[in-house]
């Protein structure tokens, strides 16, 4: 997310109250999460473990629990909860607006787009042209759609990333203040739902089709022509690289990324990342030939153990 306008680092320390380390009017253009910080951005980190990562990361700004020796060229903000202070900025330069039409007076629709009774447009959604939203899709506030895009019933466009801090009295949630973004000529089913970035862009790019009762997680990019089947779930901060093919009810964790023209079967679990060019399935997902064998493996169980009994007998 960037900044409407340049801030300093005493403007933001003053803003959520807190101290800070380095220059005063140094240069502040915005806030992410880890995996998309850019320099000028605020990164923050409140556990030890992920102090280096965050502090050697593209961020020139982190939002910290602790003062530590601060890298060349960077700044700190020194929080007694970076969590809570980056809910903070986030309400300060992405505060939630409440409705008062079905589509927004700042919503911006293309020629020749049809938008079916009982949608939800939000504020500042730019649709293309030429683009279908069936009835009862809602599009949350600043998603930007592409020309020649369908989108059918019930689908849900920019809820909030599925992202928690477990602390003593329950789960608090991290805001989310990013956008979805689909490209020219994608398809949505009916029934999916897809969860705005935290800071940045939720993507799905050219000519994908998505499948009904799809959903897919914060700031996942999924490449250009690719299939995806009923019932996949896509955690959070994936990447899909072009021209995947995902089967039905496969289910992807956070954080990995699917090579180019991959084949994930149905039901398979993807726990790591995969290489592209080659067909998986099962769970943990493997490719084929490594799954098979696995399997003919498995199948001389049995027989090994009668082998082992009777040897036993002699």
């Amino acid at each position: 997310m960037k900044f409407p306008k340049p801030y300093t680092l005493k403007d933001i320390a003053q803003l959520i109250d807190c101290t800070y380390v380095g220059d005063a009017d140094f240069s502040i253009l915005g806030m992410n999460e880890i995996h998309v910080v850019e320099p000028g951005d605020i990164v923050f980190v409140d556990h030890p473990k992920y102090y280096d990562k965050a502090l050697n990361s593209a961020a020139t700004i982190i939002l910290i629990n602790k003062e530590v020796s601060c890298p060349k060229g960077k700044a700190l903000l020194i929080s007694d909860d970076p969590f809570r202070d980056f809910n903070k900025l986030t309400d300060h330069f992405k505060p939630f607006q409440s409705a008062n039409s079905q589509i927004s007076s700042t919503a911006v629709i293309g020629k020749n787009t049809v938008i079916q009774p009982n949608s939800f447009i939000g504020h500042n959604v730019v649709i293309g042209d030429n683009c279908v939203i069936h009835s009862n899709v809602s599009i949350y506030d600043d998603a930007i759609i592409g020309n020649h895009v369908t989108i059918h019933s019930g689908s849900v466009l920019g809820s909030n990333a599925f992202y928690y801090k477990n602390r003593p009295e329950g789960y608090d949630r991290l805001k989310s203040g990013g956008r979805v973004v689909l490209e020219d000529h994608v398809d949505i089913g009916a029934g999916c739902t897809i969860d705005r970035g935290v800071t940045a862009d939720t993507t799905i790019k050219a000519g994908t089709k998505i499948d009904n009762l799809v959903q897919i997680g914060h700031d996942t990019v999924i490449g250009k022509k690719c299939l995806i089947a009923s019932q996949v779930g896509i955690a959070g901060c994936v990447v899909i690289e072009d021209e995947v093919t995902i089967w039905g009810q496969v289910g992807i964790t956070s954080g990995i990324t699917i090579g180019k023209k991959a084949v994930i079967s149905a039901k398979a679990g993807v726990s790591k990342s995969l290489e592209g060019g080659k067909s998986y399935f099962g769970i943990p997902a493997d490719d084929f030939r490594s799954k098979y064998k696995e399997i003919a493996s498995i199948k001389k169980i049995p027989e090994i153990l009668e082998m082992l009994k009777e040897q036993d007998k002699k």
